[in-house]
Order: C-alpha cells, then structure tokens, then sequence
C-alpha cells in the first residue's frame, strides 16, 4: 500500500503477530483475523514526522452497508460498545492500537488509513480486507466460555469423534472438523452470505451478525438445503446414493464445503451426524464454542403429543410408524448467553441442523437452552417441545385385533433419550451428558418436570395398561460382526405358580438407523411350555447369507418377540435394534514426522467377509496433514486376503494431527481407520531411535 509522495508511505497490519495473540494463527498468518473486543495493532510508515493539527483514522467498511465506521484517537480510552484506537509515535512511524466492541458484527471489513487535517481528507490509503470473528476468551462477548482450558476442545480442536450405534452398544469414530484448513473460513462466511434474510435486507441482516443467535440459526438453516437456498448438504436416508456419496463415507467436513462453495448447490449426501459435524465446523470457524451430541434412542414426535405411538397386527408387524425411535440422532451444542430471554437460560443451546420439522418457516431447530429442556419449560424459544421429546417422550405400543380396536400392549417411559453422548475435551473418550438433558429417571424431580412439560398419554379413553404378567420376555446376544453368523436368544420366564403354554413368533429384520424398515430375512414360531418358576430358551441363528442382501450401510438388525399365552387376549412384544460392527483397518507410520518433510505411511486392510470385494476404495485425509484423496484397488480382494497400500504426503501444519482412512467396496463399507501424529516443527534430537506409530 505504498503511496509515492505521500505521507502514509504504507501500512503494516502486522497480521502474523495480531493473528497468534488473537489464536487465529492457524486460519491464515497473511491476512489479519481477528477476535472482537480484544485489540490488535497496526503499523503506519511515514514519509516525514506527523504535523501539528494532521491525524490519522482508520475507515472500516462492510459490503451491504452504506455507513463507514470511522475510528479516531481517544486518548482517554473508549468505551465498550465503540471502535476507537490509541496512537504512538516513534520517528517515522505510528503504532495504531485498535479496540474493537465485543458486540461488533463479525464478518468481512475493508480497512483503510486516512490522513485528516480537521475535517479535512488529505490522503487515503487503498481498502485492504481484515476478518473479525467472535471471541469466547473475552468476558464482555456473548459467546464468552468461564473455562478457557475447554476452549482447546471447543474452539481449537480440529479432530472429533461421533458416537454412533446403539444405546447398548455405543462406538465413536472420527472426524475431522477442519476449521483452519484453507478457505474454510471464507466458506462460513459466504454460507451466511446464501442465507435467505442476507439477499432479502442485507443491512439488517448484517446489523444482525453481532448476535451468536441470530448467526447460529442461519448457519443450522443453511447447513441443509430443504428450504431451495442453496444449503450445503443433501439428506438422504435410503440407497440408492446415487449422483452422491453415500453418507457413511464421509470423514470431514473439509471436502463437503469445498465442494459446495466450488458447485453453488447442495452436496450430496448427509445423515444427522454429516449435518451436525458440518455445523459444528461453521460454528467453531466463526468462533462460537460448539461440540457434537449423540442421543441414543431418539424419538421423533409427529404429532407433538410427547409420546412414541407403534401399532403392531395380532402377528407382532409393525402396521403404523408415523412416530419413529432412531437408534441415535446427532446435533449439536453452541455456548452462547440469551439476551433474548430471562436471565439463567445462558450456558449450552442446543441446534440441530437435521431437516425434520419447521422452525419460524425454515427446516432449522434452535438454539433451545438445556435448562429448558432439563426443566421442562417448553415456552422457550426455540423448538423447546421437539427438543423435550426426543430425550424424554415414552414409548407406548399397541396391537391391532382382528376388529380394528386398538389394545395398549406396553408402554416405557426410560428408554427414550438414554446415553446422550459428546466427546470428551480430555481425550477420544465418550463423556455421557445425559443428567445435563434430564433428572435422574424415575425419580421425584423428574415425574415433576414430565407433569410440568404437560406430557400426556394419547389413546382409547378409559384404555388401560395391561399389568405385567407372569410370564416375562427377553431378548439377549453378543456383539455380532458383520459377516459373521451369530446366535439370538429368546428367554420366556414363568414367575407363575403353574405352567404356561406360549406361541413364540421370532422375527429378524433390517433397518436403518432411523428406523426405516428395509425387510425381513429370518422368521419362525414355536409353540412351548414354559412350567412353573422355570425359563426356556429359544435360540434363532442369524445368516450372514440371510442378511447380507437387505441390511443398509448402517447394518443394523431389529429383532422382535411376540410371545401369546393360551388363554390371554393380550400379547407381549419385546424388540432390540442390533448394529453389526466393522473389522478395523491398520495404519502404519515409520519414523518422525516431521513439519515440511514427506512421510511415507502404510495401510493394510484383511477382508473379513466368506465372500470377494470388488470395486475397492481407500479414502485418506488429515487437518493439517493432505487432502482427501482416494486409492483405488485393482481387481477383487479375496476372502481372507490381506492389502496394503502405501500413500506419501508432506505434513503442511505442526501439532497433533489425525490421519484418518475409509474403505469401501461393493459388499462391505465405511470401514474407518485413524492414527494420531505428531508433527514436530524440527526432528526431535532427545530420541535416537525411530518411533513407529500405527493405528
């Protein structure tokens, strides 16, 4: 910016060193970004020393709006809520300290240096751009977090886990949220370009960015690309995938925004786990502490009346799912405090950018505090009841006779919203959140907060529960691999003084994580009995011949029990979801890794399955370490043969890193695989000897 026979013989925004003590080093070190309400410095270079009655300013400029914010010299300080600076000189050179307000709008700005003689415009340098984000180390922002040690997690930690699975059988893998990596900054903010309300009233859309709320329901918004706004991701819950990518293969967030800034159209494709990791890098990106959620056993209330209603035939089908438990749900949790509330619902917001319900005319849902949730106060804004049920509605199911009426079989009120799950900022580990959501189940305070939230139980009027008979009904296994054959038990016990006889019916299906019903594959009745204080057991073997042809990508199989005792109308019905877990890849990384200098890693992958694999794929990415890019395998892995495959690639960013694989092919996917890596800036002279690092 050097001007010839000027004063201001150039500006120096000091971006390297603005950005390290801001912490935004990591995004870029040649542009200067900053966090709102700390203050940075610039220097200005001058031909000849400053004349009495010159002064400098600074002139900052946001697109979309016509109003300049000039900042002039306060020697006496300014105020909190104003841009102002504070000058020193030395020689020819002028040390500008900048103060931001901590309710700046965060964003893109022009900045330029002007040369003012009273009111007088002597010279102006040329606009350069400069990035403001949110600041959650400053206490006067709204996104201020009380413990900056949790910030290394929720702000700086680019490496995630998303636990997934079952409510009996949880599993994490990882992810990468990517929020440094190049351009992904200029991505989040033409995200919120693409919002609706910026192209409709961009000066009050972007007199609105100050605010983590209004910010944090635009980017849940535009996550998804239900409302035709050229959202980033496309849902879809059934193969086939085609013109896309099916959902489970995605590691990052990195490549999905890429593609979306690269195309101007939604990607495809996503489940609630690929829309919340992608939320959850916008939302850290701009500097708003955020973490990923699991909700296992999550209900999905159609009808708003707290309760997950499944009418089942005399022949235990399920004849009506318009309400659905998913085995799991993902979204995500932004801290921010409400001044759009009363005072105490500050602290975590739920957001959830999955598209299932309507909120304020978009598919978007919250920010809803969890004290809301916790006590059941469903007036607050946003999305309160759905939130509330997903963790807390009952399961009521019902059976259909052969007259049409409707009997209640059974209901439960604890197994919906079970084992709420985020990553630990400790570690890999899963922190169980669940007390954060609700009280303690069956306890006082939780049938308080139930009655409070006006749960009601819908239903025949005057239809009562069966009481639990003599006879009880469970279902046990193993943790089954896929491609395995294994055994399922049907336990009946007679807590009876007499026999019992008991028609079995055993059913095996697959679903997807959601619940959809994607077919039978193994049925079969018998008829026992069961004599007094006595249990019988029905072993049913499942296939992998059976159920190879119909389970998903999710590999998940729903057995259910009916079991009719002689002489009884009504049946009982048992049912477990069993997810089928993935054989694990090996990674291998030879010698120090170190910052600019390649490395050569090794993976190996054994195919666990009776049958061959075609179409073979290793997909392989890391913050930090290279981008995505895919190896393809030539011909058919055999059963039981091993591949390895080696990848070479320069480390472009020192620290802990994760370097993560996905295998896919025709009969087997999303087979995941991590190693974490040091990447030391200069090799380590304190070790002789050449670790080996695997994963």
């Amino acid at each position: 910016m050097a001007h010839t026979n000027r004063l201001i013989a150039g500006v120096d925004l000091r971006s390297q060193e603005n950005n390290r003590e801001h912490r935004t080093e990591e995004i870029d070190r040649k542009r200067l970004i900053v966090r709102r309400g700390q203050a940075f410095s610039l220097t200005v270079h001058l031909s000849d020393p400053l004349q009495s009655g010159h002064e400098l300013a600074l002139v900052l400029k946001q697109d979309k709006i016509n109003d300049d914010i000039v900042i002039r010299q306060r020697t006496a300080g300014g105020s909190g809520d104003k841009w102002w600076l504070h000058q020193q000189s030395a020689r020819n050179e002028l040390l500008l300290t900048v103060y931001s307000p901590a309710r700046a709008a965060v964003g893109e700005y022009r900045l330029a240096v002007e040369l003012m003689s009273g009111n007088k415009l002597l010279e102006r340098t040329d606009f350069t751009k400069m990035y403001l984000l949110f600041n959650p180390w400053c206490k006067e922002d709204a996104v201020y977090f009380p413990d900056e040690r949790l910030l290394k997690e929720y702000i700086m930690n680019e490496n995630g886990r998303i636990f997934t699975g079952s409510a009996n059988s949880m599993s994490g893998f990882p992810w990468n949220f990517g929020q440094f990596e190049d351009n992904v900054m200029d991505i989040c903010f033409e995200i919120l370009d693409r919002f609706n309300p910026a192209s409709s009233d961009p000066p009050n859309d972007m007199l609105q960015r100050w605010d983590p709320v209004y910010l944090s329901r635009a980017v849940v918004a535009m996550v998804n690309a239900n409302d035709n706004d050229g959202g980033v991701l496309v849902g879809k819950w059934q193969e086939p995938y085609t013109g896309g990518v099916q959902p489970t293969k995605w590691m990052s967030s990195v490549p999905i925004l890429e593609k979306w800034s690269k195309s101007k159209s939604g990607v495809k494709y996503a489940q609630c786990w690929v829309f919340a990791a992608v939320a959850c890098t916008v939302m850290r990106c701009l500097g708003i502490p955020t973490r990923c959620i699991t909700n296992f056993a999550s209900a999905h209330d159609t009808d708003g009346n707290l309760s997950i209603d499944r009418e089942y035939n005399m022949h235990g089908q399920l004849v009506n799912d318009d309400d659905s438990i998913w085995n799991f749900h993902c979204w995500i949790e932004s801290y921010m405090q409400r001044e759009d509330l009363p005072e105490g619902y500050g602290g975590w917001q739920v957001l959830d950018p999955t598209p299932q319900e309507r909120s304020s005319g978009m598919f978007r849902c919250g920010p809803c505090p969890l004290k809301a949730i916790k006590e059941g106060d469903l007036n607050v804004k946003f999305d309160a009841p759905f939130i509330f049920a997903e963790v807390n509605a009952d399961i009521i199911n019902w059976e259909i006779g052969q007259d049409g009426q409707k009997k209640r079989l059974s209901s439960n009120s604890a197994n919906v919203g079970r084992n709420i799950s985020t990553k630990s900022p400790y570690g890999n580990e899963r922190e169980d959140i669940t007390l954060q959501y609700k009280y303690q189940e069956g306890s006082a305070k939780e049938r308080e907060v139930y009655n409070k939230a006006g749960r009601r139980i819908s239903g025949p009027v005057g239809e009562e529960e069966s009481k639990p008979g003599n006879v009880q009904l469970e279902i046990k296994h193993a943790k089954p691999v896929f491609g395995t054959d294994f055994d399922v038990i049907f336990e009946l016990e007679n807590m009876g003084d007499k026999e019992v006889s008991c028609e079995l019916n055993m059913m095996s299906e697959a679903v997807t994580y959601n619940s959809v019903h994607l077919g039978r594959f193994q049925n079969s009745t018998v008829n026992v009995v069961i004599p007094a204080h006595k249990v019988h057991r029905e072993t049913v073997r499942l296939l992998y011949t059976k159920y190879a042809s119909v389970v998903s990508e999710h590999n998940i199989i729903r057995v259910t029990g009916v079991a009719r005792m002689s002489g009884q109308e009504k049946s009982i019905l048992e049912m477990v979801n069993i997810p089928l877990s993935k054989p694990k890849l090996s990674i291998k990384v030879p010698g120090w890794v170190i910052l600019h200098r390649k490395i050569t890693t090794v993976i190996t992958f054994t195919n666990p399955l009776p049958v061959p694999l075609n179409r073979g794929v290793f997909t392989v990415e890391g913050a930090g370490l290279l981008p995505t890019k895919e190896i393809r395998i030539s011909g058919s892995i055999a059963p039981g043969q091993r591949v390895s495959v080696e990848l070479s690639f320069t480390p472009m960013r020192a620290g802990v890193r994760e370097f993560l694989v996905d295998f896919d092919s025709d009969r087997l996917q999303d087979v995941k695989g991590v190693a974490t890596l040091v990447v030391h800036k200069t090799p380590p002279s304190y070790f002789p000897m050449m670790p080996n690092i695997f994963g």
